[in-house]
């Protein structure tokens, strides 16, 4: 099984939507997310972790 599919079975599992970082970032680095009047960044480091700052 690969990750998407373990990733969409737990969501299914879980009812918690599952959202692919590569996909929020349209292939780049960085996501904007807006929350509540507040703006976020999402980021992908060189070693894949994710880092969300405001």
């Amino acid at each position: 099984m690969n990750a998407m599919t373990e990733a969409s079975a737990l969501s299914a599992a879980n009812a918690v939507p599952v959202h692919d970082a590569n996909r929020l970032t349209e292939g780049g680095q960085t996501a904007h997310i807006h929350l509540n009047g507040q703006l976020y960044c999402l980021r992908i480091t060189r070693v894949n972790k994710l880092i969300l700052t405001k």
